[in-house]
């Protein structure tokens, strides 16, 4: 390779890239390259390719290293990206490549980008599926069963007697020795539904109080006639005297 033909690429490169390009000496440079696409939203991302130019360039392949300047570079995305940059090397044997090379990396890196986006969309999109799905798990809740409920039950009326039995405790603190003493004998004495309970059959209670000796009459059992025949038997039975 003469030295002319690589001082004529270079020019080449100084036009096409005026502020990215660097010239580290006669046989080698640097390139800024950034995505040929930008995104929005998207972190800024720009790599710097050295190349290195050996004696049989351009039959032979340059030397090529990429560095992450802004942004992050994966060491898959790495190799993905220096074997892509190889086989358009290979392709292009024998001519200037450089700025071809510089082109292709261009749109694999908008490429990339690209799929980084997508990448981080679904996982955002998962991300929320996963929470709605929660939410909803939270808001539906626990099937009920018969066992459920009965333990269920069990548990909220020991705790109801024991928020009871506390608010008795400090409500008996809260008394004078003497109110306390009435409040505990009012509490021992029965409630109207415990001595109905223990009562439910006194109707039939009644018939103890009914004397010994005593007929029961029903008077619906008898007419108006008879009724009148008995009132004039109790008038013949009276006899007025004048004392006087």
């Amino acid at each position: 390779m003469s030295a002319e033909v690589l001082t004529e690429e270079f020019e080449v490169l100084e036009s096409i890239y005026p502020t990215e390009l660097s010239i580290v000496s006669d046989r080698e440079i640097q390139i800024d390259v950034e995505p040929d696409e930008t995104i929005d939203g998207e972190h800024p991302f720009k790599l710097q390719l050295s190349v290195h130019y050996p004696d049989a360039y351009p039959d032979s392949l340059p030397h090529l290293t990429l560095v992450a300047i802004e942004g992050e570079l994966e060491d898959t995305e790495h190799d993905t990206l220096m074997e892509s940059l190889t086989e358009v090397g290979e392709e292009n044997v024998g001519m200037a490549m450089t700025f071809t090379i510089v082109s292709h990396l261009r749109e694999q890196m908008a490429s990339l980008v690209r799929k980084r986006a997508d990448q981080l969309m679904a996982e955002e999109t998962e991300k929320e599926r996963l929470a709605i799905e929660a939410e909803e798990a939270r808001t539906r809740g626990t099937p009920v069963t018969v066992e459920s409920f009965k333990a269920w039950k069990i548990k909220f009326a020991r705790e109801m007697a024991q928020r009871k039995a506390k608010d008795e405790e400090d409500r008996l603190r809260a008394l004078s020795p003497k109110d306390r003493e009435e409040w505990k004998r009012a509490a021992t004495r029965p409630t109207g539904r415990q001595l109905f309970e223990k009562n439910k059959n006194l109707e039939h209670d009644d018939d103890s109080f009914v004397e010994e000796g005593i007929v029961s009459v029903d008077i619906s059992q008898y007419d108006r006639s008879q009724l009148r025949a008995h009132e004039d038997d109790d008038d013949d039975g009276v006899q007025f005297s004048d004392s006087d």
